[in-house]
């Protein structure tokens, strides 16, 4: 098996997906303080190519870091590319990125995740935890922002 990897998979949502695309930190730690902790903008604005975000996150049952920044985005096709420049992905990855896709219509959205990364070495895992743990908080986002789901499990709707 090779170093260099890549891992893409969806989730459909029943809820506005701009709030993948429309990207701030702030926003999933509200929503989904279970995995992320805490998030602080180190350069530039929100949202915008070259703004780089230091984030605390849970992952396995074990706080993580990660800096990265936004290296891409393609507002026609809400698409968003965030690249890792420090944190615990890169004590086992060389490089590492994801790729955020959003598309589809008001009743259905489709969320394409795609990590691309390069392993220290064979023994390294694909980062499938990751993976899980994105397609989880992606679910829980929904339940949290889709009126019908929040009725039907009684969490409060964010404003």
């Amino acid at each position: 098996m090779g170093l260099s990897g890549k891992k893409t998979f969806q989730v459909d949502i029943k809820c506005n997906g701009d709030v993948f695309f429309r990207y701030r930190l702030a926003d999933l730690l509200i929503i989904a303080p279970e995995f992320m902790k805490s998030c602080e903008l180190q350069e530039g604005e929100w949202g915008a190519v070259g703004s780089i975000v230091n984030t605390n996150y849970a992952l396995d049952g074990r706080k993580q870091f990660v800096k990265h920044s936004i290296e891409a985005v393609d507002e026609e096709d809400k698409l968003i590319t965030f690249k890792v420049h420090e944190g615990d992905l890169l004590t086992i990855y060389k490089s590492f990125k994801v790729h955020l896709h959003v598309n589809g219509t008001d009743d259905k959205i489709t969320v394409t995740w795609t990590f691309v990364y390069d392993k220290t070495n064979d023994n390294i895992p694909d980062p499938d935890s990751l993976a899980e743990a994105a397609q989880n908080v992606t679910k829980y986002v929904e339940t949290r922002l889709n009126p019908d789901l929040v009725a039907k499990i009684n969490i409060p709707q964010l404003q």
